[in-house]
């Protein structure tokens, strides 16, 4: 296949800005991005934008991206919206390296864009509904609850208070490794700390506050034993990624541009709940590594989809950057930290860098992009030289309805 560059990137800063609109911010990420790429917009052929919330948030149900990008200079650039639930930006940029691997365009841009953050906190939690089956939800919750058999919540941790449903989803999936591995709270704390105390090192992530083992433990529990602290955020924000081939880098001029080894896009929703070794971002995982030609040993950083804590602990072990099981003592470990065997969410990832939905994966691109620059200042990990993300949407059974793998190279 040929060979797919990303030659530019760009990322708002994440978090709740009341103030800014959809537009606003896709325009933004654009700019910054085709700059980096040292380009204007007359260069780009394609354009492919991600968006997931703005129908539930306020109607705008079709041409999303058509809308968001009036008014800059793209002309009659075709814009095909996506909307792949949590991973609609990964999405756009697979769909983006397509478009180039099969020569149809040289330069193309993928942008995620997400406004969720508005006065009414009942729509805002209406964003999550329906990214599963709607008609299924009893048949889906009674599934998730058998999963969670055997580990019962302790009588003073239950919790009534708000929360997006898909809490309860990553209740059941921290049970079940529980019983499963024997995964302990204190380890899924461990996880939250340390990318809280990652995000303090980086300028835009919603949240930059540090926290220790205990405070994350000893916080306000969410659906047990996800507290607080452990969980993603509602978030605004945009990010974006210019994707060309090694016809227009020759063009350009090399620069500052990564390789994008792989992006492959997976769908879930067809294996047993007890068969982890089948799990979509698993599978999507083994066939990343096989069309980038490296090993998951190769892997100098990671960008994993924690919507909550025990998410990440989950993607370590599906992106084999450990056995099934070593999630949680890994993180106990230190070995995901800063300074340690693989550094997983320097960013802070999705619990304090934010999660505006369908941008989240381009922003995710945007980490490891610069980590593998060397642009990262205090967060950097020292020569890094390949880089996986994951980046996970809905859920249909017991997995993600669709997951995407993206590794790059430089």
């Amino acid at each position: 296949m040929s060979r797919v560059y990303v030659a530019g990137v760009s990322m708002t800063p994440f978090g709740r800005f009341l103030e800014r609109s959809v537009k606003d911010l896709a325009e933004q990420a654009v700019r910054e991005a085709l700059a980096d790429a040292g380009i204007g917009a007359e260069a780009v052929e394609a354009i492919f934008f991600a968006n997931a919330a703005q129908g539930a948030v306020d109607g705008q149900h079709s041409v999303r991206g058509e809308i968001a990008l009036r008014e800059m200079p793209f002309g009659n650039v075709p814009v095909t919206n996506v909307d792949n639930a949590c991973a609609s930006a990964s999405t756009a940029l697979y769909l983006a390296a397509m478009q180039v691997r099969a020569g149809m365009a040289d330069v193309v841009l993928a942008v995620g864009a997400e406004k969720m953050v508005i006065d009414d906190k009942a729509r805002s939690f209406a964003i999550f509904n329906g990214s599963w089956d709607v008609h299924g939800v009893d048949a889906t919750m009674a599934g998730l609850m058998r999963m969670g058999e055997g580990v019962p919540t302790p009588p003073e941790h239950e919790s009534t208070g708000p929360r997006s449903v898909f809490m309860d989803v990553y209740q059941a999936f921290a049970k079940f490794h529980m019983r499963t591995f024997g995964t302990t709270p204190r380890q899924i704390a461990a996880v939250s700390a340390k990318n809280h105390n990652h995000s303090v090192h980086n300028p835009r992530a919603q949240y930059r506050r540090p926290y220790s083992v205990e405070e994350v433990m000893g916080a306000r529990m969410v659906a047990w034993p996800i507290t607080l602290p452990m969980c993603s955020p509602i978030s605004d924000g945009a990010a974006a990624a210019v994707v060309c081939s090694e016809k227009a880098l020759a063009r350009l001029g090399r620069g500052r541009a990564v390789e994008l080894r792989a992006s492959v896009l997976a769908g879930g929703g067809r294996r047993a709940a007890n068969d982890y070794r089948a799990e979509v971002s698993h599978v999507a995982a083994r066939r990343a590594y096989e069309m980038a030609g490296v090993s998951p040993a190769d892997v100098s950083v990671a960008e994993v989809h924690d919507a909550t804590a025990l998410g990440e602990i989950q993607q370590v072990e599906n992106l084999m950057l450990c056995e099934f099981g070593e999630g949680g003592p890994m993180a106990e470990r230190g070995e995901t930290a800063l300074g340690g065997r693989v550094p997983v969410n320097p960013s802070g990832g999705l619990e304090c860098k934010g999660h505006p939905i369908g941008a989240t994966g381009l922003g995710q691109v945007y980490e490891l992009v610069t980590q593998l620059r060397g642009e990262a200042g205090s967060r950097q990990v020292p020569g890094a030289k390949v880089a996986v993300a994951e980046n996970g949407g809905g859920l249909i059974g017991a997995e993600s309805a669709a997951c995407c793998v993206t590794i790059l190279a430089r």
